[in-house]
């Protein structure tokens, strides 16, 4: 995930009529991949009337049909690593969830301000990275294919805002490796599942200068992407301006690269919940409005989480383990 910071763009013209998805198929999710480790440590989630649930269950009755999983190379606690992944994908799919992957390619957080490689690929060079990139994302997606797991999305990258697996793949200094690396998980994706989409994913979707200048330099170096993703995280006092931006942005995006759009992150102070269900309300209705039923959904970042297990406060449970008021924006 990544805070907000100041941009903004022109409102593309608009025209045509405009067709949003049924109910059924707009995806409304969100990411819990702190889940495993909450749970470890003893957290206990709750449903509104107070019965204790699998939070993953209470996410569904809320009205979500999706959940995103990130995925580290070689974590030091092991959360996160492929084997929880696994177990966290198959408990999804057991629930009747749709899953997104998320790719690090990292053995940490990986966000605009971070894309550090695995250790175990400290030396490698660009042309090998992007190999390593190919066989370590088609031995995760084997992974989930043998346990009969079929993700609908997978993410190549996380926040590739400047690339990703610095220096080697620093979009700025590097954007024809970076778009190497691209193009490498794109095809491990499409050799385990050929029907998965994948996404490139950067935060501030506001910007329309950064998406512009990232997409145009990996469709100059030919790399490919079904989706392009989103992260969007507003104020409560400035959302509604940065969802105007948000939807310009999106619109303009689909126009120019014929690529449907995923708001695969947002997330909002939890003890601001009316502010957080207008934010989603508006959001959700912004993203499904997007002509030709190009906007394909939104996820919600750990909303599981309370500032009271780690500090996080973007999360939309409270300290007691309930879902605030905010998750209703989804049923």
């Amino acid at each position: 995930m990544a805070l907000l910071s100041s941009a903004s763009c022109k409102k593309p013209k608009t025209g045509g009529p405009i067709y949003p998805p049924p109910p059924s198929s707009f995806v409304k999710g969100a990411d819990v991949s702190w889940i495993t480790q909450m749970e470890n440590e003893g957290r206990k989630f709750y449903n509104a009337s107070g019965t204790q649930q699998d939070p993953i269950q209470i996410l569904k009755d809320l009205g979500m049909n999706s959940i995103r999983l990130r995925a580290w190379v070689n974590p030091s606690n092991g959360w996160n690593s492929t084997a929880d992944l696994l177990s966290k994908a198959i408990r999804a799919k057991n629930l009747g969830m749709r899953i997104m992957i998320d790719f690090h390619y990292s053995d940490t957080w990986a966000d605009p301000g971070q894309q550090a490689k695995p250790a175990a690929w400290a030396t490698q060079d660009a042309a090998t990275l992007a190999q390593s990139v190919y066989a370590y994302t088609r031995t995760v997606l084997a992974g989930l294919k043998a346990n009969s797991v079929t993700p609908e999305w997978v993410q190549v990258g996380n926040e590739t805002n400047d690339g990703m697996l610095w220096p080697e793949g620093k979009a700025s200094t590097n954007m024809a490796s970076f778009a190497a690396m691209i193009k490498a998980g794109y095809d491990a994706v499409k050799a385990e599942f050929s029907t998965a989409k994948v996404i490139v994913h950067l935060s501030n979707g506001f910007d329309n200068n950064l998406y512009r200048w990232l997409f145009d330099g990996l469709k100059a170096n030919g790399a490919n992407w079904d989706i392009i993703g989103m992260s969007l995280y507003p104020s409560v006092s400035n959302w509604a301006y940065t969802n105007d931006q948000c939807l310009a942005n999106m619109i303009n995006l689909v126009q120019r690269y014929n690529t449907p759009i995923m708001i695969c992150e947002v997330g909002m102070p939890w003890d601001s919940p009316s502010a957080c269900q207008s934010f989603l309300t508006d959001l959700i209705s912004k993203t499904r409005s997007v002509p030709n039923s190009n906007g394909l959904g939104v996820f919600f970042w750990e909303p599981e989480c309370s500032a009271a297990w780690n500090g996080y406060t973007l999360g939309a449970f409270d300290n007691s383990g309930k879902p605030t008021s905010a998750l209703n924006a989804f049923n």
